[in-house]
């Protein structure tokens, strides 16, 4: 019963974000009223909820530059988790099923954020190129979960090659993140909400200005994989 008030809390803090989120689009193309709004609608679910976010490693990045963040995906508060832990200007690759959504799914798709269809290679691999535009133009980093989907056992599953291949083309360095906690608190295929503490960790940037071949993107995503794997703890 409180995990469906909490829902239900959530669902109105979500109504009232999106529509102040169109609004800020609509009068302020620089998005940095949009960012803003995008540190106060997390808080507002970790509030609702009672989950705190603790973050470790913040040392190791530049608030201020642009980034490839990836990082491994278990539960759908990861990214609620991420929006409210990231420091920089951040922007996100989302699926277009999304943006069918009233007022949440419209303000995604005329947001900062980068719309990808699975199912279409080539649709994707424009994505990619979209989300480099954003990342040159706008001065915003990107987020990537590169195993593609939510892991059932929390275990990080094989990474896809999209998120590389972007940092490589891009120049930028790419830093790994690790989130421990959200499948506990919130597995897939539940909407159960627990009370607990999310952790963060991120690592050093890599660069990728020196990435010139697949070979090096692949073994580029080794590095931030096994990075990854060495600092989940559940």
């Amino acid at each position: 019963m409180i995990t469906w008030i909490k829902i239900f809390f959530i669902v109105i803090h979500t109504f009232i974000c999106s529509v102040i989120g169109l609004i800020f689009i609509f009068i302020d193309r620089s998005f940095t009223l949009y960012h803003i709004l995008a540190k106060i609608f997390p808080g507002g679910v970790l509030l609702i909820t009672g989950i705190r976010v603790k973050t470790f490693g913040l040392e190791n990045i530049d608030k201020k530059a642009v980034y490839v963040f990836a990082s491994n995906h278990s539960s759908q508060l990861d990214i609620t988790a991420l929006q409210w832990g990231v420091p920089n200007r951040l922007s996100m690759i989302f699926k277009k099923e999304l943006a069918r959504i009233p007022f949440f799914g419209w303000q995604l798709a005329l947001g900062p954020y980068v719309i990808i269809d699975r199912k279409d290679p080539q649709a994707a691999m424009k994505s990619l190129a979209d989300a480099r535009k954003v990342m040159d133009k706008k001065k915003i980093s990107v987020l990537v979960f590169p195993e593609g989907t939510r892991s059932k056992t929390g275990e990080i599953q094989t990474f896809k090659r999209g998120a590389f291949y972007l940092a490589a083309r891009s120049g930028y360095p790419i830093v790994p993140i690790t989130i421990n906690g959200t499948a506990k608190i919130m597995p897939k295929g539940t909407f159960k909400l627990r009370r607990g503490t999310i952790y963060l960790h991120f690592d050093k940037p890599i660069p990728t200005d020196n990435i010139k071949t697949k070979q090096d993107e692949l073994e580029l995503m080794e590095k931030v994989r096994n990075t990854i794997i060495a600092n989940k703890k559940d």
